[in-house]
């Protein structure tokens, strides 16, 4: 303070410092990035691109959708194709079944074209019954060579690119219904094709949040 009773200004940031922090509040200087902007403007594309394969897929699966053979989803991983494992394969194999194919070439033309720059993950599941009979060691076999021979239909039979792709069985240990039930059970049986959006495979490599404040704050 001065002769005249002013307050210097390192004292009124002390002032302002010691009133926020008895108060709980904090203040944060950032600096705005650019890129924030540009992510945030990519995402909306591409989720644009999944609704209107979304709109594509459940035009051409009409019929299956009605019959319940077949779902369209949005889900916060990406658009979701689940088919009941029997429209398929028949019990126990993982060979797919000749009508199978006309019903996968139903959905390619949509994932080689709207949705041709977007990853996909194949995804085999199972109900919890053990394996006896078909030879298979166990649900977790069954279910990932289910997800492989479906890849293997996209990629040798429908043209998709082999790097856009990944397939992955998780057995008996992703239900969706009760096993207490046949009709549970169905549901449980299933293949899904997982479309992924761009967004979701930059944020699991980007750097921890704490790392990106640290920067931030320089």
């Amino acid at each position: 303070m001065d002769s005249r009773g002013r307050l210097f200004p390192g004292a009124i940031f002390l002032v302002c410092f010691l009133v926020f922090g008895l108060t709980g509040c904090t203040i944060i200087f950032q600096k705005g990035r650019r890129t924030d902007v540009e992510k945030i403007s990519k995402l909306k594309s591409e989720l644009s691109e999944l609704e209107r394969a979304k709109a594509e897929l459940e035009d051409r699966l009409k019929k299956e959708i009605g019959d319940k053979q077949v779902k369209v989803q949005m889900e916060d991983r990406g658009l979701v194709i689940t088919f009941v494992a029997e429209v398929l394969f028949d019990s126990g194999k993982d060979k797919l079944r000749t009508d199978a194919l006309e019903k996968l070439n139903k959905i390619s033309e949509v994932l080689n074209t709207t949705v041709k720059d977007l990853s996909m993950g194949i995804e085999g599941h199972t109900d919890n019954v053990p394996i006896k009979y078909s030879g298979w060691k166990s649900n977790w076999e069954l279910s990932t060579a289910r997800a492989v021979s479906v890849l293997h239909c996209l990629v040798d039979k429908q043209g998709l690119a082999p790097q856009r792709l990944s397939a992955t069985g998780y057995g008996e240990y992703r239900p969706v219904a009760s096993n207490d039930t046949s009709e549970g059970r169905q549901e449980n049986r299933r293949v899904e094709i997982v479309i992924l959006p761009k967004t979701t495979k930059a944020k699991a490599a980007s750097p921890s949040s704490s790392e990106e404040n640290r920067e931030n704050l320089k």
